[in-house]
């Protein structure tokens, strides 16, 4: 683990990979340290922010060294079933792209869960790791001004769920009628990072 500065009242870990960055932040929500106010997960790195009236950036970086999550912890976090109706635009394309069977690309969409890697782009987008390596495919040439919500995409290594209408580049495989986000709730994202998710198909 490599700690850096991320401004005055934060810490920046890299950790090398996913399943290292859930069981750190874990680790630091676990430790109940002082001052910290958020524990945010990226790809491989995790972002410590501390509130300075509490104690000092510095502090927490010690606190942080000190720490040493167990690597043979078992990750335990929330597991979603999301039904999907394979349908999408580009699933002829994604089809053409990796060499696969509109029926294959489905079936390894849906044959192996992914995880929440972390989120970001907009509330309640989750990028998600973990799939059947063949379906990396690139982005889109050119991206949608509008993609209705609930669609079900993937892009690189990742695929996600936007969970609202929104412009996007990704590759459309099909569409969810799963609620994703709730401003009422708390929190209001339903795919949290480190949430297991299995996509069901429920026909085209």
């Amino acid at each position: 683990m490599s700690v850096r500065a991320c401004g005055e009242n934060a810490w920046l870990l890299d950790v090398g990979d996913n399943r290292s960055v859930h069981r750190w932040a874990a680790a630091v929500r676990d430790a109940d340290l002082p001052g910290v106010q958020e524990v945010v997960p990226g790809l491989t790195t995790l972002l410590v922010t501390v509130d300075p009236e509490v104690t000092s950036a510095g502090r927490l970086r010690s606190a942080l060294e000190r720490l040493a999550p167990d690597a043979d912890d078992v990750l335990d976090h929330e597991h979603h079933v999301v039904d999907v109706r394979y349908d999408g635009a580009d699933l002829a394309d994604v089809a053409q792209l990796t060499g696969l069977t509109v029926d294959e690309v489905v079936t390894a969409h849906t044959g192996t869960p992914w995880r929440v890697a972390f989120c970001g782009f907009a509330p309640g987008f989750s990028y998600l790791t973990g799939g059947d390596p063949r379906l990396q495919v690139p982005r889109r040439d050119e991206s949608r001004i509008r993609v209705p919500a609930g669609a079900v995409a993937i892009a690189g290594q990742f695929s996600s769920i936007y969970p609202r209408v929104s412009p996007g580049g990704w590759q459309l495989l099909g569409h969810t009628d799963a609620p994703l986000w709730d401003s009422s709730a708390d929190p209001p994202a339903v795919l949290r990072p480190g949430a297991v998710v299995q996509f069901r198909d429920v026909g085209r």
